[in-house]
Order: structure tokens, then sequence, then C-alpha cells
């Protein structure tokens, strides 16, 4: 059910509560889209419905502290919302919780982390990682480093391509594939053409066969700026693959901690480069690093025991 009208629109509150009333009545909204779950549920509490939910996702503390005087004030008045109208509070990891909800996340009794889960099922399919590389046309001795993420600033591209470009000097068997979609796609196409690269750099682009695409790789690399809580590092690792990530990161993504290795940003493409060659070397099996992932609150089946706890069903 979609709203049509934009959330600048001044007519934005009557054409939601229009749709709560048109499908409704509901027992619960379930809101995601960070500040403005304030408002959204301001006009869910209006019409009554009782179980009022916002879910943050992401940790955006440090663009929060860049704004400017009128986004800050934005900010001071979407939390008063959200402190006023949610009945609960959710976040994907306690950095996206106090992101959003300021001071009291924790404190407050409506603060809870609330893991997504993933599908595990595609990921016990044995036989897999021959049959996608030869589908891919990697060579047996060829080393594949991997990136599953939107092409947009979060992930920090650039400094990735510079790692991988630094990488495929120290070990030329090295490939790098990048899977996702994003406004900055073509300046990272212009990105790999100039590090001379763009011959050891597949784009795959959006694609629904992750598990299979992660099971032909030797590595996997994730050097973002800021996060949630990345679902695509807690992929790799139901993949049995090394990853090499920032440091930024919370902690509560290491599933399997021996396969998780952090650097700073600051160290450099060329530390990362080293770093990176190394754990690649060190590729091991999957059915330990799966169980992990299984018995965690990753499992997509203890996700759903969360919500159900939640919606009181």
């Amino acid at each position: 059910i979609q709203c049509t009208v934009s959330s600048r629109s001044v007519v934005y509150p009557s054409a939601v509560r229009s749709l709560l009333r048109r499908f409704g009545p509901y027992d619960a909204i379930h809101s995601h889209v960070h500040h403005f779950s304030g408002f959204v549920l301001g006009l869910a509490r209006s019409l009554n419905v009782p179980l009022r939910i916002a879910h943050s996702h992401s940790d955006t503390s440090r663009q929060d502290l860049a704004s400017g005087w009128v986004r800050r004030r934005y900010l001071q008045l979407a939390r008063s919302h959200l402190r006023h109208h949610a009945t609960h509070w959710l976040a994907a990891s306690q950095a996206a919780g106090h992101a959003l909800f300021g001071e009291p996340w924790g404190v407050d009794p409506r603060s809870q982390v609330l893991h997504c889960g993933i599908d595990l099922q595609p990921f016990r399919r044995r036989g897999v990682r021959e049959e996608v590389r030869a589908r891919l046309g990697i060579a047996a001795d060829e080393v594949v480093i991997g990136h599953v993420g939107r092409m947009d600033t979060p992930k920090n591209h650039t400094f990735l391509v510079c790692v991988a470009a630094e990488a495929i000097h120290l070990e030329p068997r090295l490939r790098l594939f990048l899977i996702g979609e994003g406004p900055g796609r073509v300046l990272l196409q212009g990105c790999v053409q100039s590090l001379g690269v763009a011959s050891r750099t597949t784009f795959l682009g959006p694609r629904a066969d992750v598990p299979f695409l992660l099971s032909a790789m030797d590595g996997f690399l994730f050097p973002s700026l800021w996060e949630g809580l990345p679902l695509s590092v807690i992929e790799a690792q139901a993949a049995g693959l090394p990853c090499l990530i920032s440091d930024c990161i919370s902690s509560e993504t290491d599933v399997v901690p021996e396969l998780v290795h952090r650097l700073p940003l600051a160290a450099g493409a060329r530390v990362w480069a080293k770093a990176l060659v190394a754990i690649a070397a060190k590729r091991g099996g999957q059915s330990l690093a799966l169980a992990s992932v299984e018995n965690s609150d990753f499992n997509i089946q203890r996700s759903l025991e969360g919500l159900y706890a939640l919606y009181r069903i």
C-alpha cells in the first residue's frame, strides 16, 4: 500500500491518516524511516494505533554532528516526536540505537536491539563454489575478493578500489567482484580505469543470488565510513569468508570472530592491501562458520521469533 504523496507536502498527514483508516484498523505500525519515524508514529497515535515502533538501521551520528543549525533543529524536533509517540524503540545495533534515540537509548525501557536475520538455507547447498567459479570464468588459481553494497558514500567504494589496486600489485592473480548498484557506479568505473585495474574488476550489479556468488570468493572487503549493522558482512561470514572491515563498524557484526579482521581507515590503502592478501590466502571451510551464524540472533528464525514477540502474536 503506497502513499503517493510526498512527505514534504502539507497534505501528507491527511494522506497517511486516510490510508490508515481505509486499510485499518491496525494493531501495529512499524516505521523504518529513521528520524522521520516520529512524525509517522504521531499520525498513527492520532488514530489510536496501540503499538508504534520506531526502528533504526543506521549509525548516522557523524553526519548528525556535522549538521547545520536548520538540520539540528529538525533532529531535535524529530527526537522529541520519537520520545513522545513511539511505544517501542528498536535498533539493528547499539550504535544505530544511540544515533537515532540519543542519550535515553539503553536506559529507557522501550529500547531493544533486534538484529535483522538472514535466510541461511542458500548457504547450506554443497558444491556451489566450483559451479559458480566455472560459470563466472574464474580460473582455479585466481583469488577473488568481493564486496556487496549500494554504491553510495557510506560504503567508501573509492577507497575500496584503491585497496584492491594495491592488492593486485602484490598479488596479480587477484580479482575484485563488486555486487550492487547506486549513484556512485559511473564514478567508480572511471576510478578502476584510472587505476589500471578495470580488467581485474567485475561489476555484477544488483543480484538475487548473493549467497552463491559469495561461495566463489576468497575474501570480503568492507571499508565503510559508517554503518548500522551490515548484513552483507554477516552473509560473508555465513559463507566462510575472511572479512577485512573498517574499525568503525559495530563489534556486534563479529559473529565468527576468527573471520573478522579490522583496520582503521587512516592506516591507508597499502596497509589494507597487505592485510587483504594475507587473509585471502587463509580461506578455510564453511561448516563451522555457518553453524555459528545459525546459532546467533542473525538466523532469520530467531529474528522472526523476536518480531512475533514484539507484535504480541
